[in-house]
């Protein structure tokens, strides 16, 4: 039987109660946030073996649960666009502070941000070995002459769930946030897809002041993804 985590085991309920009480007044938030919970807990019933806590990725699985959960939930139903500030502060905030001290415009940073993601894609491939519906992660070895760190993921739970659930409008909230994570420290996402708009989400991380950045602009495609294209001569 899968055990997931509900939603009082994530870090992100008190960050959403706040902004929906500084949206729409305590009474409303309070309502919004029962149909949140309500909504999360019908999504768990629905949900294949990710691992619960024991996927290293359980915090973007089940965060992006949350945000799944809680939009159906807002009683105007804003354009998802304006959520897009809050929700990358409440997923990428530490990269904000972690940005004060790290810089992958330097050599040494780049290589080390590169090694993180390549414990981060090992890890993965255990995971999904055991559970076989989440990330699926690829990695390329670590570009030293261009100091650019690439990898990507075939297959990505929160895309799925979005797809199976009519949710592809929401999913660029969590898409977009990792161009923000990114910028935090420095650097540049360059992003061609990910796996609600393409076959493949790919990253290619540079510093902000690596010359591969400035071959590239990033533009909002029709579906609402941040992604990169490259200017034109």
């Amino acid at each position: 039987m899968a055990v997931h985590l509900t939603i009082d085991q994530l870090p992100y309920g008190k960050p959403v109660r706040a902004w929906l009480k500084g949206r729409y007044g305590e009474e409303q938030a309070a309502s919004i946030w029962k149909k949140t919970e309500e909504h999360y807990k019908a999504y768990l019933k629905d949900l294949p073996d990710y691992g619960g806590k024991k996927n290293g990725h359980a915090r973007a699985i089940y965060g992006g649960l949350l945000v799944f959960a809680l939009y159906p939930a807002l009683p105007d139903q804003p354009p998802v666009r304006e959520l897009q500030e809050f929700i990358q502060q409440m997923f990428m905030g530490s990269f904000t502070k972690l940005g004060k001290v790290f810089d992958l415009n330097r050599s040494a940073d780049m290589w080390l941000i590169d090694k993180v993601f390549r414990k981060s894609g090992d890890r993965d491939r255990k995971d999904a070995v055991r559970y076989p519906d989440g990330f699926i992660n690829v990695d390329e070895p670590y570009d030293k002459a261009h100091h650019a760190a690439r990898y990507s993921f075939t297959q990505c739970p929160n895309a799925e769930f979005a797809k199976k659930h009519g949710l592809m409008h929401v999913l660029p909230l969590l898409c977009n946030s990792d161009f923000f994570g990114i910028a935090e420290i420095h650097g540049q996402l360059i992003r061609c897809g990910t796996c609600g708009n393409s076959a493949v989400c790919d990253y290619l991380v540079v510093g902000s002041k690596n010359p591969i950045a400035s071959e590239y602009t990033t533009v909002t495609d029709e579906g609402g993804f941040l992604v990169s294209r490259r200017k034109e001569e």
